[in-house]
């Protein structure tokens, strides 16, 4: 009797579980049946740091989207394509990472990541950003950041269009280090504060030149950086207050442990 009432109840329970799994599937059918007529009714932009950043707005983001994309208000949400979407977004210079999805009530929404400069180069009147990944990318008329400007004989390739990391050898070389150097900076902040020019000579030499003062520091190539910025705080601590602020014109930091004053 008992083994009777053990199979009547294993019985009634996968029955039970069979017209669970089927509601779910009818359930789910449903659903995807409501989402595929489902129309895209807006889009909604969501940009991070945006009151720090304004490399890419509201506006350019639709714009890419439009132009690149096409379409998509009064398109089926199901036949959006999320991932080709991304990619366009991607390809934006000044974006570093976008994510696009579409939610029940017809709404698509674009969250985008903007790419954090640390460096501004300048050269042959033209102007690029470079992030903390010596990642350079144009600069938008009218849309600035207050970093460290690098200018003069840069040994890089830049023309109104690029955008990238630098990949032949010296280049590459050379974009990692000064990305070291400014990184080195904005860790010491007492640096990042003072020092707002750093002018690349014919030689590959570099000349800082800080906020205050007359004085501007021979640093030589971008090696042995942290030994460099101690010399130059063995300046400020010693030599200016025993010869008094604006004595000297240079200050040579280029030779391992000697501070030349001229």
């Amino acid at each position: 009797m008992r083994n009777g009432r053990n199979i009547a109840g294993t019985i009634l329970g996968a029955a039970a579980v069979a017209v669970i799994f089927v509601c779910l599937c009818v359930s789910a059918g449903i659903s995807k049946a409501k989402r595929a007529k489902t129309l895209c009714s807006g889009t909604e932009v969501e940009i991070a740091d945006s009151a720090e950043n304004r490399f890419v707005s509201e506006a350019d983001i639709l714009e890419y989207m439009e132009k690149d994309y096409g379409k998509t208000e009064g398109i089926p949400i199901e036949d959006i394509d999320l991932k080709k979407m991304e990619d366009i977004l991607d390809s934006q210079s000044a974006v570093l990472k976008s994510e696009a999805y579409c939610t029940k009530d017809g709404i698509l929404h674009v969250k985008i990541t903007q790419r954090i400069p640390v460096m501004r180069f300048q050269k042959n009147g033209r102007r690029f950003y470079g992030d903390a990944n010596g990642y350079v990318f144009p600069i938008k008329e009218g849309k600035a950041s207050h970093v460290i400007v690098i200018d003069g004989n840069i040994p890089i390739e830049m023309d109104n269009a690029g955008k990238g990391r630098a990949v032949t050898g010296e280049e590459k070389e050379w974009m990692e280090r000064m990305t070291e150097m400014v990184l080195y900076m904005e860790k010491h902040k007492v640096w990042s504060r003072n020092i707002v020019q750093i002018h690349v000579l014919g030689n590959g030499d570099m000349v800082l030149i800080p906020r205050d003062g007359t004085e501007k520091f021979l640093f030589g190539k971008p090696t042995d950086i942290e030994e460099k910025f101690a010399l130059m705080e063995s300046y400020y601590a010693g030599v200016v207050p025993a010869k008094g602020k604006d004595r000297y014109r240079s200050v040579d930091v280029r030779y391992r442990g000697q501070v030349i004053c001229k």
